[in-house]
């Protein structure tokens, strides 16, 4: 059973993991916990995507939190150097806790090595990891048999179903059991059965189990650290992405740009991948649309600086036939 850290050394910032395989509803279980925050403190949010365009970093935005980036794959990636700037950036503004949020293709024990190392032990006070999954997933081999999602399981302090308005009563059996058979080590204390991301607050509290994580060796294969800026007179800029069986590609529209809200839903509904997530500049305001096998969610937010939009599938994508469509359903221009 967790239980929260006995003394913790002064000044350490509380740091959660919060993970999850693509779809698990990481990003709307951050804006929760965001939502429950005390009102005197100031949480840091560092996030990393598969894609290249930062669609969760616009949406956090919008909470108040401070955040930074990590676009293009894993944090770890280019001998951890992308997540060490991020992190320092965040830890340098003094934040009362720090949410990480892994890339669903990403590899958790490797982001707690860095944590421990000797860099960030007298920095960070690593409480638990809360891992998402949808639970109607577990028994497809898309899932239980990719290495990440295993990872993500096993690394997890707490484990937690989510999406559960959509699931059967099978599907709860199911998932209990398998989290007998996959976690038998967890008390039931550490198992959580929610829905749209309302994960509790008081979970963060927990400690995380001892680790035995080493700094991982550097990988073979280098992503960089992208800049997702758009240059002066650039109007659209478009990233692509693969690895781990996975294909990415986002866009990134100027601000001039309007979308017309309709045709947007219209095309997201049409379009037969894993995931696309956007942050649209609309005539009726700026909206995030999330999609994922077939089920479209839409809410406003305050703002958006810019529209983005990123489209992840397992097969590769038709990203000059994405971007005709997407171009086609630019409505207006405005002088900016």
């Amino acid at each position: 059973m967790p239980t929260k850290e006995q003394n913790a050394v002064p000044n350490r910032i509380p740091t959660s993991i919060i993970t999850g395989f693509l779809g698990a509803g990481k990003t709307t279980a951050i804006l929760h916990l965001l939502d429950q925050k005390p009102a005197n403190e100031t949480w840091a949010v560092l996030v990393n995507e598969f894609g290249e365009v930062g669609i969760d970093g616009a949406i956090l935005s919008n909470k108040g939190a401070l955040v930074k980036e990590v676009p293009g794959g894993c944090m770890c990636c280019v001998n951890g150097l992308p997540m060490q700037i991020g992190l320092n950036m965040l830890l340098a503004r003094k934040p009362d806790r720090l949410l990480i949020e892994p890339t669903g293709l990403g590899h958790p024990d490797e982001i707690i090595a860095t944590l421990n190392g000797e860099h960030y032990r007298d920095i960070v006070s690593i409480q638990a990891t809360l891992t998402l999954l949808d639970p109607r997933k577990i028994t497809d081999p898309r899932y239980n048999e990719n290495e990440n999602f295993r990872k993500q399981v096993q690394v997890a302090d707490i484990l937690i179903a989510n999406k559960t308005d959509l699931c059967s009563d099978e599907d709860k059996r199911v998932f209990y059991e398998w989290v007998k058979a996959t976690r038998p080590d967890l008390h039931e204390d550490a198992i959580g059965w929610v829905n749209h991301g309302r994960v509790n607050p008081d979970w963060l509290e927990h400690s995380a189990a001892p680790s035995d994580y080493s700094i991982p060796a550097s990988p073979e294969s280098k992503l960089p650290l992208i800049d997702i800026a758009l240059a002066p007179q650039q109007d659209i800029v478009r990233k692509e992405n693969r690895g781990d069986g996975y294909f990415s590609c986002g866009w990134v529209f100027s601000p001039k740009y309007r979308f017309d809200m309709k045709e947007v839903l219209n095309l997201v509904y049409s379009l037969n991948v894993e995931r696309c997530k956007g942050v649209f500049r609309t005539s009726e305001g700026a909206a995030v649309i999330n999609a994922e096998n077939g089920g479209v969610t839409v809410y406003t937010v305050t703002e958006a600086p810019d529209s983005r939009i990123e489209v992840i599938d397992s097969q590769p994508l038709q990203v000059e036939s994405l971007e005709k469509l997407l171009k086609e359903i630019l409505v207006s221009e405005t002088v900016t």
